[in-house]
This record gives structure tokens, C-alpha cells and sequence, in this order.
């Protein structure tokens, strides 16, 4: 399988930021994504790209805060977090597919729709 290997997780305080990186070890994504979960919550969409024309996708909750990238010469996919809150701490969990979908799917938001998924980073927000 496609290996995904996430980092850059810790601790931080409400209105900071803080850089997630998840190398993917393997052939270039269609779509990568970024998910979440928080204890006693199921998994959550946070964000997706598409690779080809970097084609982005947000949670309402994240906008304006939170950015998606990739890195075409690294195959690197990054969430930059931005105006963290207490409500963001959560593991966060990459997410990729070979696969490609039009910009007006919904497949972007459903984690059953990926295929290869790294194995979490803690970000905890705490004043």
C-alpha cells in the first residue's frame, strides 16, 4: 500500500498556529484530505486537495483558518492551522486516493472514499 506518514502535531495554546505534514511514500495522489476526531466524536472532514490543480475543499468549521497544500516535487500534502481553538484539538488523521473527482462531488467529504490513511497526529489546543 501507499504509506503516509503524518507529523508535526503538539501542543499549543488558542490563537496560535501550527503546520501538519503528511509524506506520502508512493505513487502522486488524485485527492488528499485531512480528517479528524475528537474523543467521544466520529471522524470529521477537515480538508482535501486535489493534486493536478490543487482544487480545495473546506469544513465550515475551518475556513479562513486552515489552509491545504501540497508539494508536486515532494509529495507532501500540509495543513497549515491557523487561530487554533479548543474545539480543533483532535488526532489528525491524512488521508489519500489514486483516485480523481470532479470539483462538485461529494466524495471529497466521505472518508470511506480514501483509500490509504496514515496513522494520526495529536494537536491539542489547551489555555
Amino acid at each position: 500500500q501507499v504509506q503516509l506518514v503524518e507529523s508535526g502535531g503538539g501542543l499549543v495554546r488558542p490563537g496560535d498556529s501550527l503546520r501538519l505534514s503528511c509524506a506520502v511514500d508512493g505513487r502522486t495522489p488524485g485527492v488528499a484530505g485531512w480528517f479528524r476526531q475528537s474523543p467521544g466524536k466520529e471522524r470529521e472532514f477537515v480538508a482535501s486537495i486535489r493534486w493536478f490543480d490543487a482544487n480545495t475543499r473546506y469544513a465550515d468549521a475551518v475556513k479562513g483558518r486552515f489552509t491545504i497544500s501540497r508539494d508536486r516535487a515532494k509529495i507532501v500534502v500540509s495543513l497549515q492551522m491557523s487561530r487554533l481553538e479548543l474545539e480543533d484539538t483532535a488526532v489528525y488523521y491524512c488521508a489519500a486516493t489514486l483516485r480523481q473527482w470532479n470539483s462538485g462531488s461529494s466524495y471529497y467529504r466521505d472518508q470511506l472514499k480514501y483509500d490509504y490513511w496514515g496513522q494520526g497526529t495529536q494537536v491539542t489546543v489547551s489555555s
